[in-house]
Parts: structure tokens; sequence; C-alpha cells
């Protein structure tokens, strides 16, 4: 339980380590913004396929591969019902918050809403991954998505600021967003640890769900600012990290 619970919490923290670090660079140009969010969108997709997906086919047994893509689009799915009671985040971070220099309180929470609801299929995601057993597969997600949260945060500080929201309240609302997945990891660890049955159904459940961020928000986003060849390179170097740190904790 101890490795679970500190990891959850390095997951969570890593969008506050990515917010600190935002701060610093509050006036990053759009293009490093585009090559960072790309790198972290190809560590997601890596930690999908090898740490979620791939493991779902071999747990399912005779059924694996059925069961997992009914998982994947069941995630999938669960994320689009969730796009439409919440602002795309991609749209939330590039447009709305920086029309509106004097944000006002309700403006700010929608932010942070809809930041939180999409982290915490994150933190299931990891949470799922330390269910199965696996430690070191469990370790490659984690990893992975605290890679993925660091650009993350870094990316939410410019537009908040820009919306005259105080660092203060900037930085609680990223310490929020990262308690967010330490919540999800621990449910999805004990969810799949109440129920052993549900775990292939929950691996590619919490793999759609990351695909589903991949394809939805994050290329969409690095690809809107004129930066399309660089952010491409970018997420295969991500992707291409992730596989060579699977293939040697393999």
């Amino acid at each position: 339980m101890a490795p679970v619970l500190l990891t959850a919490l390095g997951v969570g923290g890593a969008t506050v380590i990515g917010s600190l670090i935002g701060f610093i660079f509050k006036k990053a140009s759009h293009k490093f913004s585009d090559i960072v969010l790309a790198f972290a969108a190809g560590v997601m997709l890596a930690a999908a396929v090898l740490g979620l997906i791939i493991p779902s086919i071999e747990y399912g047994g005779k059924f694996g591969l059925l069961i997992t893509v009914a998982g994947i689009f069941a995630g999938a799915l669960c994320l689009n019902v969730i796009d439409k009671l919440v602002p795309h985040l991609h749209k939330l971070i590039g447009a709305d918050i920086e029309d509106h220099k004097n944000a006002n309180l309700s403006k700010v929470l929608l932010f942070v809403m809809a930041i939180a609801i999409h982290n915490l299929p994150e933190g299931i995601a990891a949470g799922v991954g330390f269910g199965s057993g696996n430690t070191s597969q469990a370790f490659l997600i984690a990893g992975g998505i605290a890679l993925q949260n660091i650009p993350e945060g870094m990316v939410i500080i410019g537009p908040m600021l820009a919306a005259g929201v105080t660092p203060r309240k900037t930085f609680v609302c990223a310490m929020i967003t990262g308690l967010v997945e330490v919540v999800g990891t621990l449910i999805g660890y004990f969810a799949v640890s109440l129920a052993s049955a549900i775990l292939p159904f929950a691996l590619a459940f919490a793999g759609g769900t990351m695909l589903y961020v991949v394809s939805d928000e994050m290329i969409p986003e690095t690809h809107a600012h004129g930066s399309e060849r660089g952010a491409t390179y970018s997420l295969l170097v991500g992707f291409c990290v992730m596989l060579v740190s699977d293939v040697l904790l393999g």
C-alpha cells in the first residue's frame, strides 16, 4: 500500500512541479508549449498502449481481445460524455481564459473543474496499474502520467495569470488538480484490488481514456499554432522514451 500512496502523491505532485516551472516560463511561446505538450502526448500514448492495453489483452484470457476493445471504447465514451458537460480543455486553455483579462471566480472555478475532471481518469489509470500486481508495469504507467503532468501543469499557468488570477490562487488551483489525481489513483487501485475479475476491462478502460485525451485534447492543441512538424517529432521522442523504459524495466 505504501508504494501506491507514494506513487499517488508523486503523480499528483508532478502537476504542482509543472506549475512551479510554469511560473518561471509563464511567457513561454506557443511553439515551446506545443513541443513540451507533444512530448507528453507521446509519453501518454506509449503508457496507454504498453502499460494498459497490451496487459489487458494478456489478462483477459480467452475473451481478452473482445474485453479490451470494449474497455477502450467504454473509456473513450466516458470522456466523450464528460466533454459534453464541461468545456474541452484545450479550448478553455487556448481561448476562453485568455479572452477574459478580469476573470471572475466562476470562470476560474470552471477552468479548475475542467482540468480536474480530465485528470481523474489519469489517476485511475495509475491506480489500476498497481491493481494488476505488476509493480514494474505500474511504475511505468505512473511515471508516464507524471511526466505528462509536468508540462500540463506548465501550460495552464500562463492563461490563468493572463486572466487576472493572482499567483497564489493559481498555485492553489494547480494543487487542487494534482490532488484529484491522487484520489483517482487510490480509487483505481482499490477498485481492482476488491474485484480482480474486472482487471482486464479496467486496464482497457483506463487505456481508452488516455487515448481519447491524447487524440481529442493534446494533439489538436499542439497542432493549432503552426508547430505541427516539431510537435510530431516531439511526440515520437516521448513515445520512444517510454518504449525504451519499458524494455529496460521489463
